[in-house]
């Protein structure tokens, strides 16, 4: 069986992933089967920089060839913030309560569901030692003005996709995974991997 080593520790991340590629000869690894590598720095200037970044240590440091997703939330209204900010908003200490807090505390003026316009954007980065490719995925919305619902992860409480009048947060894994950014990002991932030779 092939191996991809998804370079990512993030466990919503990796349960994703892990759904969209069964039924693939392939196996996943993570970042856990590779402890000593540690947290791997994300210092581009947008997020398919951050993502290749990832793709090319992760494959210097295994030897094998490595999945890397960046994603990121842009909200129209601030000027597609926090974007590639998206995991540290709400500064060094951050997390998804404090990031989605801060989110909220900056959109309280922002009213109507226009305002309120948002996507989530996700660009997977794969590096197999020789080449490099790329693939995107996008999921247009809007941002709620309170949290909604408890599953998923990030700010799933807050966003609710085109279409649908649920937050990801309030939709199951199943439900989210047939619309979201990352999904579509996978889509084509797997378009890829059906006519490659490379695994």
């Amino acid at each position: 069986m092939n191996e991809i080593v998804l370079a990512s520790g993030n466990k919503g991340k990796i349960d994703e992933v892990r759904d969209l590629l069964e039924g693939y000869e392939i196996k996943l690894l993570t970042l856990e089967d590779f402890p000593e590598i540690g947290e791997i720095t994300e210092d581009g200037k947008s997020l398919q920089e951050n993502a290749m970044l990832k793709a090319h240590s992760c494959f210097q440091l295994t030897g094998v060839a490595s999945l890397a997703d960046d994603t990121g939330l842009e909200v129209y209204a601030l000027d597609m913030h926090p974007g590639i900010y998206t995991a540290r908003y709400s500064g060094p200490e951050a997390d998804s309560d404090k990031n989605v807090k801060k989110l909220l505390e900056n959109m309280k003026d922002l009213k109507s569901d226009e305002e309120r316009r948002a996507r989530f954007r996700s660009v997977l980065a794969l590096y197999d030692g020789y080449e490099e490719h790329v693939f995107e995925g996008i999921c247009e919305g809007r941002i709620s003005p309170e949290p909604k619902g408890s599953n998923g992860f990030g700010y799933d409480p807050v966003f609710i996709p085109d279409g649908h009048t649920k937050t990801f947060g309030e939709m199951t894994p199943f439900q989210k995974n047939m619309i979201s950014h990352r999904s579509i990002a996978l889509g084509h991932f797997q378009e890829f991997l059906e006519t490659s030779d490379l695994f």
